[in-house]
């Protein structure tokens, strides 16, 4: 029988980034795609402009934040794995989609493969709640898919054994070069009027985005009065900023720089909609980890809008600029970048557009390594697996081991 690997997806980043492993996925293993509802449509657009759709779906009903969201997600995927019974769950990233995933993999103990596994920021707050979520999926993980050397190092440091860690690259590079060969045209009418106004006027293209929970607020306000600074002094520099989902954020834009000349704000892009725009860009602002590692496909330079990022090797080979939110320095760097215009060198720091292949072979040995799982037919409840009884005063037994205190 084909062993199944359930591929969860419930952000765009996430069906970007597990599209190229399942149109690689070879006979010998069935990936069915989930979508956990985590972002609705958006997933399941990303998911279609790779010719994919999901082969189960959960209905979440979200009415809250960060803790309704993993509830919401828990009961669902704990049943689809009951019932499929995969011989591997795969989760990507960071995401709450990807925690619950670990979770309810774990708790049904079934082989847990994380692919792009290591990325830190070294600050649990920064980004948030993104760099807790992938430091405990690292604990609960059985295959570590790094993208980098520089990540598998860093789950090394960590005590994760070097067999249980493959480097692949990462496949978001898979699929840039996946969907910049099909060259759509673009589907947005703004961004393909703002694509003729800068073909007609000679204009340079300035992609900015900006949504992270730390830069809400009055980093937010920073960011976009150094955007409107750029644009007033550069006449040939058009802005193109497609708002975010969230509504707070997406205001906040519109507040700053709505009705600004030569400032396009768009709906939130489909994907290939953002890689269009990436490859014409002369410059890229965002506070986004993921233009981070596609702009160097398009050998376009970024400005990261954050104080500290989990993807160095754009920096360190000179693709990318580690800014922060003051509006002295985002000025001042792009106003150095858009003098210089820099050619930058061709390669990606993040892959060279064959991960795919690599997470197939990767899961792959780890399968045949484990063999068959023991799992449980029901997930962990309190008490489980504990032989609770008191002795005398303050004295617990676990086990038939003793321990004194009464702490577990």
């Amino acid at each position: 029988m084909t062993p199944e690997v359930l591929v969860l997806v419930g952000t765009r980043a996430e069906a970007v980034k597990v599209a190229p492993v399942v149109l690689a996925s070879p006979p010998a293993i069935r990936a069915v795609v989930v979508h956990s509802g985590q972002h609705g449509r958006t997933a399941l657009d990303a998911l279609a402009a790779f010719d994919l759709r999901p082969a189960e779906s959960l209905s979440l009903h979200r009415v809250g934040g960060q803790a309704d969201l993993v509830a919401g997600m828990l009961p669902g995927l704990d049943a689809l794995i009951a019932r499929r019974r995969p011989a591997a769950v795969l989760v990507q990233g960071d995401t709450t989609t990807a925690l619950a995933g670990a979770l309810a993999s774990h708790w049904r103990g079934v082989p847990l493969v994380h692919l792009e596994a290591g990325l830190r920021s070294g600050s649990m707050r920064s980004p948030f709640p993104e760099e807790a979520n992938r430091r405990i999926i690292a604990r609960l993980a059985t295959l570590h898919l790094a993208p980098t050397a520089r990540a598998a190092d860093a789950l090394g440091a960590e005590g994760v054994p070097g067999g249980d860690i493959a480097v692949t690259g990462n496949t978001v590079v898979d699929a840039v070069a996946h969907l910049t060969a099909r060259d759509l045209p673009a589907s947005d009418p703004e961004l393909a009027a703002a694509e003729r106004t800068i073909a007609a006027l000679g204009h340079r293209l300035m992609l900015v985005t900006a949504h992270r929970r730390e830069n809400w607020g009055e980093p937010l306000k920073r960011i976009f009065q150094s955007i409107a600074a750029l644009t007033a002094e550069h006449p040939d520099v058009h802005v193109l900023l497609p708002t975010h989902p969230n509504p707070s954020v997406a205001a906040q834009a519109r507040v700053e720089l709505s009705g600004r000349e030569r400032v396009t704000l768009t709906e939130p892009l489909n994907y290939p909609d953002l890689l269009r725009a990436l490859r014409v860009s002369a410059l890229v602002l965002t506070d986004s980890g993921g233009l981070q590692e596609e702009a160097p496909s398009f050998r376009v330079p970024v400005l990261v809008l954050r104080d500290r990022t989990e993807r160095p090797e754009a920096v360190e080979a000179g693709r990318a600029w580690l800014v922060g939110t003051e509006s002295t320095a985002i000025t001042a760097a792009g106003r150095r970048l858009l003098a210089e215009r820099p050619v930058l060198p061709p390669g990606n720091p993040f892959g060279d557009g064959r991960a795919a292949p690599r997470v197939v072979a990767a899961i792959l040995r780890s399968l045949e390594r484990s063999g068959p799982q023991q799992r449980p037919e029901e997930p962990f409840a309190e008490g489980d697996g504990l032989d609770l009884a008191e002795d005398g005063a303050g004295e617990v037994r676990i086990d038939g081991e003793e321990r004194v205190g009464g702490g577990l």
